[in-house]
Order: structure tokens, then C-alpha cells, then sequence
């Protein structure tokens, strides 16, 4: 099992650890209602170092960056993120990912966890199949997962803790823009993205320098009540903000735009990406299913695999992410329904333990 740079600092807070994509991770410390809390209205830190991180570089870049993802790379200048989605050529979805323009023939890619080899292991046959190009240590494409830590600093108080770590201002960078700068006096890459809705940012640094970013982050935070946040609250607070969750709400099975992602797809003249014809029919004709966000009218919370029933009892389609909202108090999940049952305020009934119980559809984000 691999670990972080910073496993043994939350082996030592006491965190139950277990495994996840291959890494041991901190699933939780103080208790993830407790911690989902502390995110909404202080901030937490996560360890996020299992994440991927991989770099495309060169002329053809930009060229192979329009091929592999759905949205429209063209649009991005330097120091501004984009939230996209590989399709894998059958109509579903490798992973999703946030590419970073460094500048125009250099790209950082961040992927999820779990699906590192997988990414890479497409990127580099599209890359070499199509555009000719080459991996590995001073090549077009890199893999540097294994070299780069990642902590996501996250609430309405992360940006006045990681102000005190920077000399220049950050507190009004701008939602989905980077910076490559010093944080905590450690060479950094300063990310305003987030996967809790709580505001705050990622800081990315070579692994050589986490134990000293860790020191400054704790020192800074002192002050504000910081706290460890495991990877149970992570999960908590994407799901009130309606967030997907590669594995869970979008796979190799689904589309973008059955999963509320033709946002993210863009059919824009002469971006020729894969599954573009099966993705532009599917917005044209509709899909039979959508990925919708579902609050319990009765009590009950939804778990991921449970069947979502119609008032009639057919079934209609399954939860794939379900929790009991710790600011709402009340079970809330995703789901895919038949498209019949997808407009907000249709009342359906999610079969827990063989009983259906009241659920309504509605808007996401639910908080």
C-alpha cells in the first residue's frame, strides 16, 4: 500500500486509516460530522496526494488535449483550470479531470486516484497513435504523480490561512485560476478549485518540500481553528453540492450528458474529440436516463447500489451516492432515473431493506 508525505503526520493526530485507490488514507479524526462542519463554517486541510498529476507539453498539446476531453481547451490562457472529461470512445467516461494551462504548449492534467494508470495509459496511445508524441522523464508527456503532494485547504477561513503563507495577495484570486508561486517557502503551484463548495484552494509541491509546507500550513492555521479532514467528510461535502464522483456517478458506463455534463461538452467547430458524433446525437435526441439529485421526503437515508423506484413500484433506476446531509439533517444522493422522472419535484421511492420510501427529485446543489 502506498503512502503519502504526510501519513505518518496523521497517523500521529490519531486518524483511522484505510486503504483507498492504493494509498493509505485518513478516512476520518474527529468525525466526519464534526469535520464536515468545521469545512462549512472554518476550514479543514486534506491530504489529496493520491491524486494524479500528469503534464503534456510541446506543440501538439493543445492538438491532443482537444482530442482526449469534452470541453473546449482553446478557451483557457495561462493560469486559468478547466473542469473536463475523457470519453473512452463507447460513449462513457474514462475520468474526469481539471486541466491547468501553464502556458500554451505546456499542460498539467489532475486525475483522479484511482484511475492514474488508466489515464495515462490512454493519453499516451492517443498521444502516440495520433500526434506522434513521446512519454516519459523529458518528454511530451510525464507522469508525475509519484513526485508531487497535493493539500486542499478548504472553508470561508482556508484563504486567510494561506495568505499568511504567501508574500504576494491571494486572497481575491479568482474560482478555477492558478498560480505557480512560493507557499510556505516552498516553490508551489496555488489552485482555486475545490471539491467541497466551501471555498479555498489546492496547493501543489514536490514531494521533497511537504514536511516543510505541512510546518508553515499548521503554523499559519493555529490561529483559525484549522483541522485534519479525512477523506469521509470529502465525501459528505462534495455530495451537498451535487459534485460526481469518478466510480460512483460517472464511469466507464455513462456519458457526460446522461450525468448533467454538457456543460463540460463542447461542440466547438473543428474540436474533433472522441465520441463527439454519439455525444452531439445524444444532446440532439435526448438520453434515457439522467443523473439527478434526490432529497428524502420520509425518513431514510440512501446508500450507493439502492434501487430507485417509480410511485408504482417499477423500478426506474439506483442511487449511486447517497449520505445523511450533516447541515440539512436529512438523506440526500444522486442518482440515474429514466428521463420520465427526472424534472425537479417528481416524487419517486428509494427501496431501503426492501421497503420504498418517499424521495422527491431536485435542483442540485442541495446546500
Amino acid at each position: 500500500m502506498k503512502t503519502t508525505v504526510f501519513t505518518d503526520y496523521h497517523i500521529a493526530a490519531g486518524a483511522k486509516m484505510a486503504e483507498f485507490a492504493g494509498y493509505n488514507m485518513p478516512i476520518e479524526f474527529t468525525g466526519i460530522t464534526d469535520e464536515h462542519m468545521t469545512v462549512r463554517q472554518g476550514a479543514g486541510v486534506f491530504d489529496v496526494s493520491h491524486m494524479g498529476e500528469i503534464w503534456v507539453k510541446g506543440p501538439k498539446a493543445l492538438a491532443l488535449l482537444q482530442r482526449i476531453t469534452t470541453n473546449d481547451v482553446a478557451k483557457l490562457y495561462d493560469g486559468k483550470v478547466q473542469y473536463s472529461c475523457m470519453p473512452n470512445g463507447r460513449g462513457g467516461i474514462v475520468d474526469d479531470i481539471l486541466v491547468y494551462r501553464i502556458d500554451a504548449e505546456t499542460y498539467m492534467l489532475c486525475v483522479n486516484a484511482a484511475n492514474i494508470e488508466k489515464d495515462w495509459t490512454h493519453i499516451c496511445r492517443v498521444g502516440h497513435d495520433e500526434f506522434g508524441m513521446e512519454a516519459g522523464p523529458g518528454k511530451e508527456l510525464y507522469n508525475a504523480s509519484d513526485e508531487i503532494c497535493q493539500l486542499a485547504v478548504q472553508g470561508p477561513l482556508a484563504m486567510k490561512i494561506v495568505q499568511k503563507m504567501c508574500a504576494e495577495p491571494v486572497e481575491e484570486m479568482e474560482y478555477y485560476t492558478f498560480r505557480k508561486m512560493e507557499v510556505g517557502g516552498c516553490r508551489a503551484i496555488l489552485s482555486i478549485t475545490g471539491y467541497t463548495g466551501a471555498g479555498g484552494c489546492e496547493i501543489y509541491a514536490a514531494n521533497e518540500d511537504g514536511a516543510r509546507l505541512w510546518k508553515a500550513l499548521w503554523e499559519a492555521g493555529a490561529e483559525y481553528g484549522l483541522k485534519n479532514i479525512g477523506l469521509g467528510a470529502r465525501d459528505t461535502l462534495r455530495l451537498e453540492k451535487g459534485f460526481c464522483l469518478y466510480g460512483n456517478d460517472i464511469d466507464d458506463t455513462t456519458s457526460p450528458i446522461e450525468a448533467g455534463l454538457g456543460w463540460i461538452t463542447k461542440f466547438a467547430e473543428g474540436k474533433n474529440f472522441i465520441d463527439r458524433e454519439l455525444l452531439e446525437r445524444q444532446k440532439a435526441e435526448g438520453v434515457t436516463r439522467k443523473l439527478v439529485g434526490l432529497k428524502m421526503i420520509e425518513r431514510g437515508i440512501p446508500r450507493h447500489g439502492y434501487t430507485l423506484a417509480a410511485p408504482d413500484g417499477r423500478a426506474i433506476g439506483h442511487v449511486t451516492s447517497g449520505t445523511m446531509s450533516p447541515c440539512l439533517k436529512v438523506g440526500v444522493a444522486l442518482g440515474y432515473v429514466e428521463t420520465a422522472f427526472a424534472k425537479p419535484g417528481t416524487e419517486v421511492a428509494v427501496v431501503i431493506r426492501e421497503k420504498p420510501v418517499r424521495a422527491e427529485v431536485v435542483k442540485i446543489p442541495f446546500v
